[in-house]
């Protein structure tokens, strides 16, 4: 079994537990034997498997009631693949929601660390800056790589610690962000987890 999380750039592949990334220009799913399983946001990449046999749609086995309508595949995969926790998906935009029981309680969503970096130097040339990962968010910051990071990481971390434990962190920019978060657990493959906790539900039915 091969699991796919498609992309608007990159194709994340999942076999034999190892994991994969090519450029959506180079990725030919024709070329994938087997049964394949995926999550997909783009568009044109849907509408070419659609004519593969072979691929399932995981999104498929999702039971959308327990979400909001909105609310995206990989967000919800990876919240599938946790029991009990918060769940912190640090890449372009940075999501967080909670699961007890197994059951959604909500979330929300902010800047990612690089748009919010980008959004920053828009403001101003002299905010133009690159954020300090190794700051102590604890004191004042006196220069202003350190007052910008401050300023977008402490109310975050402060809301995701107070949301509870334990806290889970993938993304691309899981390693960054889990430095001001010391006892969460890094899984950069809770996108697959989920999509194998769903497929197993679903041959027990």
């Amino acid at each position: 079994m091969i699991l796919c999380d498609i992309g608007n750039t990159t194709v994340d592949i999942y076999e034999n537990a190892i994991c994969r990334k090519v450029a959506l220009l180079e990725f030919y799913p024709e070329l994938l034997i087997g049964d394949v399983w995926y999550a997909c946001v783009n568009s044109s990449v849907q509408e070419k498997i659609s004519f593969l046999g072979n691929w399932q749609d995981i999104g498929l086995l999702i039971d959308r009631e327990k979400y909001y309508p909105t609310m995206g595949i990989d967000r919800i995969l990876v919240c599938e693949a946790i029991e009990e926790g918060v769940i912190v998906d640090a890449g372009s935009a940075i999501t967080v929601d909670v699961m007890k029981k197994g059951i959604y309680e909500g979330g929300f969503i902010t800047l990612g660390l690089k748009s919010a970096q980008e959004a920053y130097a828009k403001l101003s040339h002299a905010l133009d800056v690159s954020f300090n990962f190794e700051v102590d968010l604890a004191k004042m910051a006196k220069n202003t790589p350190d007052a910008v990071t401050t300023g977008f990481v402490a109310p975050l971390v402060e809301k995701i610690v107070r949301l509870g434990n334990p806290i889970y962190i993938c993304g691309g920019d899981s390693a960054q962000l889990s430095h001001f978060l010391p006892n969460s657990i890094i899984d950069r493959e809770l996108v697959f987890k989920g999509m194998i906790k769903l497929i197993n539900r679903d041959r027990k039915c």
